[in-house]
């Protein structure tokens, strides 16, 4: 058994694409439609091979509110790792990502926040 496809909640696919793909630097791997919406993934080049993040819809009510709660509360919807998170902040801040203050140490990790533009929080993490 293997993790093939995880997804993360977006309020808007299509917003959520460009994020991921100009800001982040993923790239996309399935765009096909379903019915109103779309099965749209990315990858990470530099991830493992095969694992694709998954822009699910939030067409259900009950995760707006699951993902406004996380947000409102500063939890993360899910982690990234990079092996330079100081070069990773750099970068990224170029590409206008807004971040929730600087990068901290943590013992094992250092981590710092930062918004997704479509309602998420994500943790960039570098493990020491």
């Amino acid at each position: 058994m293997q993790i093939k496809f995880v997804s993360l909640m977006v309020h808007d696919q299509e917003q959520a694409l460009s994020f991921y793909t100009t800001a982040l630097g993923f790239v996309k791997c399935a765009d096909l439609p379903m019915g109103e919406y779309r099965w749209l993934t990315v990858t990470s080049p530099d991830g493992m091979a095969g694992v694709e993040l998954v822009l699910e819809p939030m067409a259900f009510p009950p995760a707006r509110d699951y993902q406004r709660a996380l947000f409102d509360a500063g939890v993360p919807a899910t982690a990234f790792i990079t092996t330079d998170i100081a070069a990773e902040c750099a970068r990224l801040k170029a590409h206008g990502v807004q971040f929730r203050g600087d990068p901290v140490s943590m013992g094992p990790i250092t981590a710092v926040l930062f918004e997704d533009t479509c309602g998420n929080l994500i943790n960039l993490v570098q493990p020491s």
